[in-house]
């Protein structure tokens, strides 16, 4: 990967030679639609070098890229049959029988690096495919209108079982790594996706993120783990996904029995900062990405007209940069990741020209419905 234009500016310019009002990193009053979609169409053309060291993470980058300038409409800018081979390109498949039950997940690769990994003896392992890739994958199908039905999903349906541990958790990869609520989202969002739960035991997973509520009504990652917003985004948006949680559970007379949504709402709520924006945790400062994963959880449970939508908006655009995207926090460079997740921010807070969003799968309604 070369150094795009934007990047080399960035690394050339000069604070000290520039006011705020002429510093490329300074905010605008209004989101700058079409410096966004120029900023997503650079990267999907030529990511920066510093991207390098993520190459094994290349689909992730690809759903930002992609689902983004889904959000902001522009999703004509890029060769939708070309993302969609590149993608299929990277799935697993078994080399025979012997090699699909041997407990293995067939889902897809992260890079095209990772389909050729080793171990730690040097052995070559054939399979490395990533709860977290297949996620991204079949998103980014879904979003340039890939009918999932023509890929092999009954061999992910029946492989991600494999992953699945005895406390409902999940593994990301058959090796083995750690296990947390991201792996169940991804898997719950995979089966919901693929319209077959065949391969997931959704209660034993159901019971796993009621351990993972705490005292203060936030979700750590794993049980008797610090609350944290990227957290209670997955346990909710997974129950969510399962059926668990109807829509606009505040509004109901019953609601969720077994999850504390009182106390949840009221930990989302007080994550919003005095500057405006949303903390992943108490006594953090604010961070453009958690307007998304605490917002997309207040929308899920009805609770989006509790917080200071304005002062959010003020926030977002301190970090706004004047490449097109967001920084993770205030006047610093942009980055994919904080990038997309502003889009989504703005997408939550109904921004013009900006398509709604399917919170509980992080894709737009329009990809999600297959529209």
């Amino acid at each position: 990967m070369a150094t795009s234009t934007a990047a080399a500016a960035a690394a050339d310019w000069d604070p000290s030679s520039s006011s705020d009002e002429e510093s490329p990193l300074s905010s605008s009053l209004t989101f700058d639609k079409e410096r966004h979609v120029a900023f997503l169409e650079m990267m999907y053309h030529m990511l920066p070098y510093h991207y390098q060291s993520q190459e094994i993470n290349h689909l992730t980058l690809a759903y930002f890229v992609i689902s983004g300038l889904d959000i902001l409409g522009s999703l004509d800018r890029v060769d939708k049959d070309a993302v969609a081979a590149w993608v299929l390109s990277l799935q697993s498949n078994p080399g025979d029988k012997a090699e699909l039950n041997s407990g293995q997940f067939y889902g897809f690769y992260g890079s095209r690096s990772s389909q050729f990994s080793s171990d730690n003896d040097g052995i070559l392992i054939h399979n490395h495919s990533h709860l977290a890739s297949t996620y991204c994958a079949l998103s980014i199908l879904k979003t340039v209108g890939y009918n999932l039905s023509n890929i092999h999903s009954e061999l992910i349906s029946m492989s991600i079982r494999n992953l699945q541990q005895p406390d409902g958790s999940f593994l990301p990869i058959h090796i083995g790594a750690e296990t947390d609520l991201r792996f169940i989202y991804c898997a719950a969002a995979i089966c919901f996706m693929l319209e077959d739960w065949s391969g997931m035991d959704r209660e034993k997973a159901k019971e796993y993120i009621f351990k993972c509520q705490s005292y203060d009504g936030g979700f750590g990652m794993i049980p008797g783990s610090e609350s944290h917003g990227g957290g209670t985004f997955c346990a909710v948006a997974s129950l969510r996904l399962m059926g668990f949680i109807e829509d606009d559970v505040l509004s109901k007379s019953e609601g969720s029995s077994f999850i504390d949504i009182p106390l949840l709402l009221e930990w989302c709520l007080q994550r919003q900062a005095a500057d405006g924006g949303f903390q992943g945790r108490p006594n953090k400062p604010s961070d453009t990405c958690y307007a998304f994963w605490i917002g997309a959880v207040l929308r899920m449970l009805g609770g989006s007209q509790l917080i200071d939508g304005t002062a959010l908006r003020r926030f977002l655009l301190t970090c706004q940069s004047g490449y097109g995207g967001f920084s993770k926090f205030p006047h610093e460079l942009p980055d994919l990741y904080h990038s997309y997740y502003g889009y989504t921010a703005f997408s939550l807070l109904e921004e013009p020209g900006l398509n709604a969003l399917c919170v509980e799968l992080g894709i737009t309604g329009f990809a999600a419905l297959g529209i």
